[in-house]
This record gives structure tokens, sequence and C-alpha cells, in this order.
């Protein structure tokens, strides 16, 4: 027998040697698609093979550990071109243990990268800027650069040189123009030169996330967003999380170039999804701004990010880098690329750019903003100071390593309500308007099925479990209820809830459930959240933030009550609770239309007192307080107007706290996790 993992969805299986790809991945409920049923010829069941250590799964995985390339894959003629480094899955068998990733495009549910931008308040401060020039007749003998700048200043006024990258086209251009052409400039210099008349440059901004990378195409003269894009960040196959990512290069020598090749790949392919959707050419974008984590930023810019995986977390530059896109191995001619300023080893240029597109260092009161991710970026600020932390929050918000838990693709429940008389729930999933209990609901999920659920849907769902005393206010599903009703029922030692049972047909069933093993990470992962926006607090010296933002792909869908409700952030009327789509791709494009605001971002970065959590005293115990569902000891007032909270028992000793002395409540002893 040998282990087969597939990514980015983790699940696993022992196998016997000589199985196909394909067959494992359906035995498992992997998502890997395969039109033609196996027999070679749609080639949608593209896998990527992946070798060297994995840690996470115990497994060091050899370059042969797939069958060799066979006939099939070598006359392989499809529409679907074979990638170099890809497999088909039903051709390639199992030789030894492996770990299999399965890309996007390869998938039936592709993610839905719901990442929008807020451009309200921009005004256009070109960073790079047209001018048509007319060259004449060379009497002098000129060179063609010198001949350049000699008619830019004659004509437009400016001084400039001419940057190296157009060197080597100015001749051809100006020959085939007759001596008319355009030139961009950026900082007093020539970027690039097109022939004739061009009245039109473009940029793009770019959210390089640890899970999706997210890209918009503006003109930069109007700042109109022409195209809009996104994709799974392909890194996620060397690990779901940051910290794995930084222990796969520690583990693989090289590791570092593997992973900084593949996010530049995934970006010059969605660069070039992006232009053919505003049917432009390459050429004529002229300006790309990127932001993303420290790990992002440093395997992006080529930077060893192994010292980010260690106290004291030590960044490359805290400072914007600039150059040419060249230099990120990106297919643009004369594009410029620049990467904002980072704060700490853990808070990286995304949330500077958050920052810009939301404005705490703007604000006149305190306002809180979370970048709600596989690692959780906070900001507490106002106009007088602001304070920047991180929490190791995990993949579990996003659905990872939960027992039903997927990312947000068509299918997976992203709302949920619990009866708390009867225990019944009603869901809606993505892809569909109508809850669970409305008719036609079957017939509109009938393509997609009812799949798993996603990071909203577990906030609300244990939100939802908390609030009908399923679970208690220490996370411990109530076992009682399973004299109550089916929807809870024994799980070994523990129990768990069945939200949804699947009918596959001929008595197949498969059940959507939330086991207490699910409650527990959820409750790990708001707790680090909620340890660090309290130790802000703390720095801080406020009591109660009425303005609370909540960023990123996941954060831009998180129910503002049921936010509270687990206590994912502090107390507070839930109308301050605002939902605020992907901040960091709105800054990044911010930053990428306007000069001024660029300085704004660089000076807000600088204005930032670091908080490191990690080296905090007081961090671990505001964490086990935070363990509680709302919180073991804040209290919830704005929440009480809200919903009915139920009367806080805790699993151990029928009350959520004990008095101690001077009457200040302190949590009662934590369970361990069953």
């Amino acid at each position: 027998m040998v282990r087969v993992v597939f990514t980015p969805s983790g699940l696993s299986a022992d196998v016997d040697t000589g199985i196909s790809v394909l067959d494992v991945a359906r035995q498992l409920g992997v998502d890997l698609d395969s039109v033609c049923g196996g027999r070679g010829i749609c080639g949608r069941c593209q896998v990527t093979p992946t070798n060297g250590s994995f840690p996470k799964w115990g497994l060091t995985v050899s370059p042969d550990a797939l069958s060799s390339v066979g006939p099939t894959e070598t006359n392989y003629r499809g529409r679907r071109p074979l990638r170099e480094e890809n497999r088909l899955g039903c051709s390639a068998t199992v030789i030894s243990d492996v770990v299999i990733d399965v890309p996007a495009e390869s998938q039936v549910h592709r993610q839905v990268v719901r990442k929008n931008v807020d451009l309200t308040g921009v005004v256009v401060d070109p960073v790079v800027t047209l001018a048509f020039v007319e060259l004449g007749e060379n009497l002098n003998g000129e060179s063609a650069v010198e001949l350049l700048s000699a008619q830019i200043k004659l004509q437009h006024g400016l001084t400039v040189s001419v940057d190296r990258r157009v060197f080597a086209t100015l001749v051809s251009i100006t020959q085939k123009a007759k001596g008319e052409l355009t030139v961009a400039l950026r900082s007093g210099v020539v970027i690039g030169a097109w022939s004739g008349f061009v009245d039109v440059v473009y940029g793009i901004a770019v959210d390089i996330g640890s899970t999706t990378i997210a890209a918009h195409l503006c003109d930069l003269g109007t700042g109109e967003v022409l195209a809009t894009g996104g994709r799974m960040n392909p890194q996620i196959r060397f690990g779901e999380d940051l910290m794995s990512r930084v222990s796969y290069v520690m583990m693989n020598p090289g590791g570092d170039r593997e992973l900084t090749a593949a996010v530049r790949s995934a970006l010059d392919e969605l660069i070039g999804e992006l232009v053919a959707e505003a049917e432009i050419q390459r050429d004529r974008v002229a300006e790309i701004v990127l932001v993303g984590n420290p790990v992002m930023h440093h395997l992006l810019l080529g930077y060893d990010p192994v010292p980010l995986g260690q106290s004291p977390f030590t960044l490359a530059t805290s400072r914007p880098v600039e150059g040419s896109a060249k230099e990120l191995d990106l297919d643009l001619v004369f594009a410029s690329f620049y990467v904002g300023p980072c704060i700490a080893g853990h808070v990286g240029a995304d949330t500077t750019a958050a920052m810009l597109s939301e404005g705490p260092h703007r604000s006149a009161q305190w306002q809180l903003l979370v970048d709600v991710g596989t690692n959780a970026e906070i900001v507490l600020g106002s106009a007088e100071r602001s304070f920047a932390a991180s929490s190791p929050t995990g993949p579990a918000f996003e659905g990872a390593q939960l027992t039903c838990g997927q990312r947000a693709t068509a299918g997976a429940i992203e709302r949920v309500r619990i009866d708390p008389t009867t225990l019944e729930p009603r869901f809606k999933v993505i892809g569909s308007e109508l809850w669970s209990d409305e008719p036609g609901f079957d017939e509109s999920v009938a393509k997609t099925g009812v799949t798993g659920i996603c990071g909203s849907g577990i906030i609300e769902v244990i939100a939802e479990m908390y609030l009908a005393g399923v679970i208690d206010t220490d996370g411990v599903v109530n076992g009682a209820n399973a004299d109550r009703t089916a929807r809870v029922v024994a799980d070994g030692r523990t129990f768990t809830y069945v939200l949804h049972t699947v009918d596959g047909g001929a008595g197949d069933q498969r059940r959507v459930v939330v086991s207490q093993n699910d409650v527990r990470a959820i409750q790990l992962a708001k707790a680090a959240l909620r340890a660090g926006i309290d130790l802000l607090m703390e720095h801080a010296d406020v009591r109660e933030v009425h303005d609370i933002r909540l960023a990123g792909a996941f954060g831009a869908h998180i129910s503002p009550v049921h936010a509270l409700v687990l206590g994912l952030v502090p107390d507070g009327p839930a109308s301050g609770v605002k939902s605020v789509g992907n901040a960091a791709g709105g800054g990044a494009v911010r930053a990428l239309l306007s000069k001024s605001l660029r300085v704004e971002l660089e000076k807000a970065a600088r204005s930032v007192t670091k908080i490191e959590t990690a080296t905090e005293p007081r961090f671990q115990e505001l964490f086990v307080h935070a363990m509680a569902f709302p919180h073991a000891v804040a209290p919830t007032p704005y929440l009480a107007k809200e919903v009915t909270l139920p009367e806080r028992r805790s699993s151990n000793d029928g009350s959520s706290t004990r008095r101690r002395r001077g009457g200040r409540p302190t949590p009662g002893p934590q369970p361990e996790t069953p």
C-alpha cells in the first residue's frame, strides 16, 4: 500500500500500486474533471505531481512516484493542451507515495474568486503619462535616443532620459511611423514607445493572496476598471498556509525558486486573461502594482522567506520595491512594477494597501480593520496613531481541514439558520438564491448538488449551533440533544451535528456535518484572531470600537451578527461591523491610479506601531479567554440587543465563569479537544 494525497483538498488514501490517479480521485470524491470517461481524449483530468519532502503528511516523494509517460499521453492531441509539468490522471498510475495537485482548470467546481474593488473618492493622478512626438528629419545624424530626448524637450518642455528597455525597438518604431510616435513617461523616464498616435495606456493591480490571486486591469488615464480576474495561487500545492510553504523551502533545496516560479507563472497567465478580456495588446500595459503578505512578497520578488518563519521574523526590506516587469518573468514589454511597503514580518503590503482603501489612519474615531484569511492581519488606527499585528488563524475559516469544509464554489453552503426549538436547519448554497426549505430548492441545485460548507457557512452554522443550544459556551456539542433530534448523533466519544444528508441513490447517502473537532478548529482560529485584536486594544488603551471592517475574500461574506456571536470581533453595534470586500485589491488599484496615494500609502506604513503577537506575554491569556463563545470574560451588551443569547453554561461545572477575589470573572477549566 502507498499513500496518495491530493491538494488543495487535502484528501488522502492508502491504495494499492498500479491504480490510476483518476480512479483514486473518484474513490475519494476529489474534484477532478473528466468528460471522456478516462479514455485519454478530453484532457480535462490533468494533474500536477509534486516531489520532495512534505512534513505535514510525513511523506518524501520521489520523481518516479507515478508511472512513466505512456503512449496515451504521448499521442494525446485533445483541445486542451497537456502542459509539460502535468500528467493525465486517467493514464498515470501510482507507483509510490505521492502528492498530487489538482489545478483550478481541472476542477469541475472552480474557485469563485469573489473580490470586488471600491474606488470611491479616487482622483486619478497618473503614474504613467503619454506624449506624442514628431521626430522630423535627423539632420545631425544623432542616435535615436538623443533625437527623441531632444524632441520631447522641444515639443513638451520635458527633460527626460530613455530606459534601456526602449532601446531595442526605438529605431524600428521611428522608421515604421515615419517619425511620429507616442512615448510613455514615468518619473521623467521614457519607458515605452509605440508608432503613431496612442491615447490610452493601461495598468494592472494585483493582490497576491496565499489562497487566491485577484487582479484588475485599468485605464491609467480615466481610472476605469476594464477587466477583473482571479485564480487559485498554485503555491497551495506546496502548503495550504504560509508556514507550510516556508517549511517546504527549508526542507527542499531550491524550493524557494519553485515557489517563485509558480506564482510568477500564474501571474503572467492571469495577465494574459485580462488583456484578452479587454481586447488589448500586452505591450500597452505600462504599470503593474502588486501587494501581498510578507511571504508572498518575498517569494514574488525572489527573496528568501525562511527568516519570516522564525523569530524575530526579519523582512528583507519593508520599503516599496520597483523595477521592470521583465525582472519578475512577466511577458510585458514596457511595464514597470511597484510592490507596496510592508509593516512587519507578518504584516505585509496587502495590509498597507487595505489601509489605503479603508483609511484607519485618516479616521477621526478608532477603526478596526481585519483582513481575515489563513493569516489574519489586524490594524487598529485613527488619525492620531495606528497599531498593527497578525494572528495565525490557519485555514479553518476558509473551510480547509474541516470534515465537510470546502472553498467557496458552487454548491457550498454559505448561509445557515437553526430553529432553537426543533434544532432543524435551513441553509443557502452558492449558486442558488433559495433557502433549502423553499419550493424549487432541489431543482435549483440539481447541477451542483450540496457539496460542503464554505467559510462564511462555517461561521454561521457554529454561531447558530451556539444560539440554539447545540453547543455550549465552551464549544462542546451537547450529547443530550441526541434525545431531542436525529440531527445530533454520536461520533465516537463526542457528538456531531448533521446539517444535510445527500441522497446519492441506490442507498448511497453522504452527510454534510459539523463535528466536535470542526468546532474546536474554529474556536482555535477565532481565539487567535480575537486575542490579536484584544492585544492591540490594550496597547491603544481602547475599550470599544464602533467601526469594525472585515476585509478579504472570506471577510467580505461574514454576517456581522454571527461574527459577534462567535466573538470573532469585540462587542459593539452590529451596524458598525461592515464587510468591505477585497480592501487590499482596492488599495492596490488606488496606488496604481494615483502618485499622491502612493505617497500616502508609504507614509501610513511608516507610521504604524508594530505589535508582535508571538513575543507578547499577554497573548496566551487573551487567547484562552477568547476560546469561549462569545468570550469568557468580556461583556456583550450590544450583542444582547440583537439576539437572544443562551444562558452561559460550561460543559465542566454548569456555569461559564467562576468569581475570584474582587468579583472579576475568570474562565472555568477549558476542556481538552476530544
